[in-house]
């Protein structure tokens, strides 16, 4: 019997999360692959850098999810339209949105790319928090991507964690990447499932947070 409980799981996550139990998480946390064909500046790609995954992830992850609860999910403004389409298709409605503002410059085309943005999902009628957090979060900690192409600090996460679940709870990435938020998770007594389908950045995400077990230890 697969364990859906404090582990990453390599793989396609619209292959792996129809197994997973319907209502066993408690909130999502993800960021999609949301550049077609995203290639970095030192030539490393992201698997699956397409949007054939979008419907069924998003109706999947909508299932798994617990009665009211929440999911933030990080996009690009220029596919707005495709994500809306599924996310609406899949029974979620966007009740807040998140902006990330940055010290420097990511990119640089018709204007300079200086923040990220992201949507706050919510699935049926979750209860108002009684303290909300604020929708402008600095992304204050550069990672300079070392360890994946898009990677996130973990300190953006942690808040959002903490303000849309409890400790003790299931948090979800289906595209866990480099394993930040997995890491958030543990560092704020959640539990976590992450799925990567790229087994490189698995290794890296298992070897994160086996390295966090061993500091605590």
């Amino acid at each position: 019997m697969t364990t859906y409980c404090n582990t990453i799981i390599n793989g396609n996550c619209t292959q792996i999360l129809p197994q997973v139990p319907t209502g066993s998480v408690d909130f999502i946390l993800t960021d999609f692959p949301y550049v077609n064909r995203y290639t970095s500046r030192d030539g490393r790609v992201i698997q699956s850098d397409n949007f054939a995954w979008l419907k069924p992830s998003f109706s999947e992850m909508h299932r798994v999810l617990k009665p009211d609860a929440f999911c933030v999910c990080f996009y690009g403004w220029a596919h707005i339209a495709k994500l809306a389409t599924a996310f609406r298709a899949a029974g979620f409605r966007p009740v807040g949105h998140f902006v990330f503002p940055k010290r420097w410059t990511s990119g640089t085309r018709f204007v300079r790319y200086q923040h990220e943005v992201a949507y706050l999902l919510a699935k049926g009628e979750p209860k108002e928090p009684a303290y909300p957090i604020g929708d402008v979060i600095e992304f204050a900690d550069y990672t300079g991507n070392k360890l994946h192409p898009s990677q996130k600090p973990v300190t953006i996460l942690l808040p959002l964690i903490e303000a849309f679940s409890a400790p003790g709870s299931l948090v979800l990435d289906p595209f866990a990447g480099s394993g930040s938020t997995l890491l958030a998770a543990k560092m704020t007594g959640r539990n976590y499932l992450g799925i990567e389908l790229d087994a490189k950045y698995h290794a890296i995400a298992s070897q994160r947070l086996h390295a966090e077990q061993v500091s605590r230890n």
